[in-house]
Parts: structure tokens; sequence; C-alpha cells
């Protein structure tokens, strides 16, 4: 089963191969010369395989020493999502003018109360970016 499905992935015959030998070694990964000779390749095919792969983002390469040699290993990376941190005081979702509005039930896109074009809600944006930015009016 191929680690990447698709033929849009952009990613060639000899790249999904590399990629399911260096799935295959698990947690203990490969040596690069390892996977060139497996792929039948030579060293300066076999790093520039193993650069596209990096640049990809879809193998980690960590350096090594093999019978006193230096070389690297390669690992399948593993795609760890990012937490994303976003700083919101609650206090100010309560100062959204939309709340307090009379017409709330009404306003939809497109429609009369339009809250691309509401002037209570650009008026209570720009206040707040003046007080982020310390700007007096």
């Amino acid at each position: 089963m191929s680690i990447i499905a698709g033929r849009d992935t952009g990613i060639s015959e000899i790249e999904q191969k590399a990629l399911e030998i260096i799935k295959k070694r698990g947690e203990n990964g490969i040596y690069q010369y390892e996977l060139w000779r497996e792929l039948g390749l030579d060293s300066r095919d076999g790093s520039r395989l193993a650069q596209r792969l990096l640049r990809r983002g879809l193998i980690v390469r960590k350096p090594a020493v093999h019978n006193g040699r230096r070389t690297y290993k390669l690992f399948i990376a593993k795609h760890v999502p990012k937490p994303i941190e976003v700083d919101v005081d609650a206090d100010e979702f309560l100062e959204i003018p939309c709340f307090t509005c009379r017409y709330l039930d009404k306003c939809h896109r497109g429609g009369f109360h339009d809250p691309v074009k509401c002037p209570l809600i650009r008026d209570w944006i720009e206040a707040k970016m003046r007080e982020k930015a310390k700007i007096p009016r």
C-alpha cells in the first residue's frame, strides 16, 4: 500500500518507492546509502532524491556514523499538528455590537442589514484597532 495516494501529489515513482522502503524500516530508519543501493541509484542521484523528499517534509534526515563514516539516517516524517495559540479576552466578545443590535435577527450577508457593511461593526473594529495600536482619534 502506498504512503501517498493519488496522481495529483507530484510524487514520482522512484520517490514513492523510496518512501515505502523508509516506512518499512520504521523507527530504526535506514542509512541513506542503503536506500540508494535498494533503489539502484548512485550517490549523486540518491542524495538528490533524499533532498527532494526532505524539502517536501516527507522525511527526516539525521546525521549518523556507520563503519567510521559520516552518513545520514532517513525516517518518515511524523506530521504533528502545531498548536495554535490565540490570545483571546472573553470580555471583548461581550462588547461586540451585534449582541445588542435590534436587527440581529434580520442580519445576513447580502441582506439589507449586512454585517460586511454594518457601521456599528466597522466603528467597533476601528476602535479596537486604535486601542491596540494606541492611536488617538
